[in-house]
Formats: structure tokens, C-alpha cells, sequence
């Protein structure tokens, strides 16, 4: 029976080379919703709330893709039809979203328009961003997917990194960072114009290079991974492959649940920590505040480069848990340093450490669970689900987040600190994944 053959590094790179355009997306949205918002006109209390949208979109979107696209088999692949959509509307979107602001609306309407643009940025950067994940699933074999997946973990690091320092270099060349009250400066709106452009322009790259296989091929591939593992009891296998399968899918999702939970207080509350540590503001129409978004997005670029690098530790690892683990617990370390520091330069060792967490989130997962999957015929609908631990953190901080900020008398750097404590409690949980069959 045929095998998944072992692919070349320019394979392997070409799969998932879209992702490094689809995360300059990503990161644009990530560094600066909160920013956007608070310009708007938000209350710090209520900017947890305008986080719900992002991860409820992508965990209707996400199994939804999954499962379609198992079904889905045109001249143009499997996974690239979904791909190359989500990334055209993605397009439109970014161009929307940071002009919230610039039509004279009052704050309600530009609030619902900035909501309504929010939601379907998200939509489409979801139906941009599951089909990498689900085509190594498809295209890589067991052996060389941790390989494939830090591959992924680099490259959308690597967009991270432009993502994130964008509005800050925009600034750099004269661009304006502050504009009158309640609109969005120039420096993030261009931004969001050439993140588009980087999108669209790696997505076509991807679907130009990359062959996905056909349902023959991958009808072999399936029954050669189940006759790899047992030729001898193929029901029996079946049996235990989905329990072993369901096994790992909720031990990694408790981990993904602390771990998710962290980033996006971090996502969500970083900019009033940073503003109020380092520039001693809480304004958010002030030049001191515009300035504090700015560096937030070179710190969240310093946490890219941190993951890059330790992206390219992490294969060297003999035990994949012990990659995993250490990986949260230096990252929580991160965490529980950042409302302590004062001088902006030094929050770059901070948030280097939390770039080892963001690495290993992107690729052992992912590793973890396809790898428990194998031989399984609905890889897509299964990572789809798997999305869900992903966003249920989210949503669940987005819901409780306000709550948990006036708890900790609104003082938004203890939510960084509460970000720390999840993501060790993640840490200790890893040794408790199952990485073989019984």
C-alpha cells in the first residue's frame, strides 16, 4: 500500500508560505483591536467584550470549513478553494475596519460599524487560516510533521514580526500617529492597506505551488496508515484510534484552554499596561497612549522573534512534552514580569520569553493531535473542532474579562499577571497528554 512520501523542505515551506500573509493579518488585528476601540471611544472596562467577536467567528467557522472542505475536491485542491476565498474577503475587510472612525459617525454607529467589520475580518481570516493547518494534516506524514508544523510556526512568526512593527516603521517615515479624536491615525490604517497586500500576494504563491493529493491517493495513504499500525485486527485499530484520538483531542484542549485564556488577556490588555507602566497615561486620544500602542506593537514583534527562534529549538527536542512544557513555563515567567517593568526597552526580555509559549502553542498541538488523527478520513473536520479550544478561552475571557479587571481594581497589568498563573497551570498539565496508542 502507498505511503505519505517524505517531502522536501521547499514542499513543506511552499504549504504553508500563505500563513506567513495570513498571520501579517492576524497580528494587525491582534496588536491593535484594543487600540482601535479605546480611540473609538471605549471604556477599558468594555474592551474585553469587542475580543468575543474574533474567536466566536472562528469557532462557527473554523469545523464549518473543516468539514466542508473533507467533502471538497476540485481541479484547484481540497483545502485552496476555501484558502484562497478567505483571503479575498479578508482583503476587503482590512481596508474597512481602520476607517471606523473617518465617516462622521457618532460613536455608537462607528462602534457598530467597527464591530461589524471586526466580525468579518475574523471570518475570513479563519477561512484563510485553518486550510495550512489542515493541509499538512493531509500532506505530511507522521514523521516529518513536527518539521512541517515548526515550519508554519516560523513563517507565521515571521509575519508576526510585520505585522506587528508596521504601524510603528509607518511612523518612522513620517506618517501621522495621532489624528483628532475618535479616528484612527494614518499609521495603522496604512497598515492595514499593506498587511492586505502581503496577504493576498502569499495566498496566490501557496495555491500557485503547492498540488494537493487526489481522493485515490488519499484513500491509500488512509489505508496504509491503519494497515501500518495492524494488518491483522483493522476494526479493532479503528476502535482504539478514535479512543486513543478523543484521548489526546481533550487533554491538549484543557492545556489549549489556560494557554489561549493567557494570550488574549495579553492581546486585550497589554496597551493600558504599557501606556500606564512606561508612559505614566490612561488617555487614549493622548500622543503618550498612540505612542504605547506603537511600542506594544514592537514588543509584540520582539515575542515573534523570540518564537522564530525558539521555533527553530523546538524540533531538536527528543520528548515533545517536555518541549511543550518547558516552552509555558518560560512564557509565564514573561507574563509575570511585565507589569513590573518600567523602562520600555527592558520589557523586551518579558516578552521574548512569551514568544518560546506562542511558538509551541502553534506547532505542538497541532503535532499532538494530527498525529493521534492519522489515518482518520476527516482530518479537516476534526482540526476544525479542535479550533474550538482555541476559541472558547477567548470568548470565555472576552465575557469575563471586565469583571475580572474591576476585581482586580481595574488595574490592567494585573491582568497580565492573571495571564501568567494560566499559562503554568497549562504547563502542568502537559505531562498528562497520552503520545501513544494503548
Amino acid at each position: 500500500m502507498r505511503t505519505k512520501p517524505d517531502l522536501s523542505f521547499s514542499k513543506l515551506f511552499n504549504i504553508s508560505f500563505g500563513f506567513f500573509g495570513v498571520q501579517i493579518a492576524f497580528s494587525l488585528q491582534s496588536a491593535n483591536i484594543s487600540r482601535i476601540f479605546s480611540t473609538l471611544g471605549a471604556d477599558p472596562h468594555n474592551l474585553s467584550y469587542f475580543w468575543i467577536l474574533p474567536p466566536l467567528m472562528g469557532m462557527i467557522v473554523q469545523p464549518l470549513i473543516g468539514k466542508f472542505s473533507d467533502k471538497t475536491w476540485t481541479r484547484f485542491g481540497r483545502r485552496i478553494p476555501y484558502l484562497f476565498l478567505g483571503a479575498a474577503m479578508a482583503v476587503l475587510v482590512m481596508c474597512m475596519l481602520p476607517n471606523a472612525g473617518s465617516f462622521g459617525l457618532g460613536l455608537s454607529a462607528a462602534m457598530i460599524f467597527g464591530c461589524v467589520s471586526l466580525m468579518f475580518l475574523d471570518t475570513s481570516i479563519n477561512m484563510a487560516m485553518q486550510p495550512f493547518k489542515m493541509m499538512v494534516g493531509d500532506m505530511v506524514n507522521e514523521k516529518q510533521k513536527a518539521k512541517a508544523y515548526s515550519i508554519q510556526s516560523f513563517l507565521c512568526n515571521a509575519g508576526s514580526l510585520v505585522g506587528f512593527v508596521l504601524p510603528f516603521l509607518l511612523a518612522k517615515i513620517g506618517l501621522e500617529k495621532v489624528a483628532p479624536e475618535g479616528v484612527i491615525p494614518d499609521t495603522v490604517k496604512w497598515a492595514f492597506y499593506i498587511g492586505a497586500a502581503f496577504l493576498i500576494l502569499c495566498v496566490i504563491y501557496t495555491t500557485m505551488t503547492v498540488k494537493e493529493y487526489d481522493p485515490k491517493q488519499m484513500a491509500e495513504f488512509q489505508q496504509a496508515a491503519v494497515a501500518a499500525d495492524n494488518d491483522d485486527a483493522t476494526a479493532e485499530f479503528g476502535k482504539e484510534q478514535k479512543s486513543h484520538a478523543l484521548n489526546v483531542f481533550i487533554r491538549v484542549g484543557i492545556v489549549q484552554f489556560f494557554c489561549w485564556a493567557a494570550f488574549q488577556c495579553m492581546w486585550a490588555y497589554t496597551n493600558g499596561t504599557v501606556a500606564l507602566s512606561v508612559w505614566n497615561t490612561d488617555v487614549a486620544s493622548s500622543e503618550a497612549y498612540q505612542s504605547a500602542g506603537d511600542w506594544v506593537g514592537i514588543l509584540f514583534a520582539v515575542q515573534a522573534v523570540g518564537s522564530v527562534l525558539w521555533a527553530t529549538v523546538l524540533p531538536r527536542f527528543k520528548n515533545i512534552k517536555v518541549a511543550y512544557a518547558l516552552s509555558l513555563l518560560l512564557g509565564g515567567v514573561g507574563f509575570l514580569c511585565v507589569p513590573y517593568v518600567t523602562d520600555k526597552w527592558l520589557l523586551f526580555v518579558p516578552f521574548f520569553l512569551i514568544g518560546f509559549a506562542w511558538a509551541a502553542m502553534l506547532a505542538m498541538p497541532f503535532t499532538l493531535v494530527t498525529n493521534a488523527l492519522e489515518g482518520g478520513k476527516s482530518m479537516g473536520t476534526y482540526l476544525g473542532l479542535f479550533n474550538c479550544t482555541i476559541c472558547i478561552p477567548q470568548i470565555v475571557i472576552g465575557l469575563v474579562g471586565g469583571s475580572l479587571l474591576s476585581l482586580f481594581k481595574s488595574v490592567q497589568g494585573n491582568m497580565l499577571l492573571f495571564a501568567g498563573a494560566m499559562i503554568i497551570i497549562g504547563a502542568l498539565c502537559v505531562p498528562f497528554i497520552s503520545t501513544k496508542r494503548h
